[in-house]
């Protein structure tokens, strides 16, 4: 079975911006999620990054993810992730990388 086509919508409402990403983050699509997170961060805004739809994530994703919650801890803003599936491939890569003890990791949007 072949992976969903890697997607990243963004959904601004009033206080944040909702980033949804669905499919394979690695290094081919971290540019998407990159260009769509990180800049509203760097002005202070506030973000929601939904995983729930992403099936893989390499180190590259863990990156963008890094860069993503500094920017939001430098500039003032807040970055919550949605916490993707128990037990799947993307919940072991952000708990090897440790990051499920670091960010604000939420059930829902």
């Amino acid at each position: 079975m072949r992976p969903d086509p890697f997607s990243v919508a963004v959904v601004q409402d009033d206080a944040r911006a909702v980033v949804t990403v669905r499919g394979e983050l690695d290094l081919a699509t971290a540019p998407e999620l990159e260009a769509a997170l990180l800049p509203g961060l760097r002005e202070g805004g506030s973000a929601v990054l939904d995983l729930r739809g992403l099936e893989f994530m390499d180190s590259t994703g863990v990156r963008v993810i890094v860069a993503a919650h500094l920017a939001a801890q430098e500039h003032g803003g807040a970055l919550t992730v949605v916490r993707t599936i128990p037990d799947g491939a993307v919940a072991r890569v952000l708990e090897i990388s440790g990051l499920d003890e670091v960010l604000d990791i939420v059930d829902d949007v």
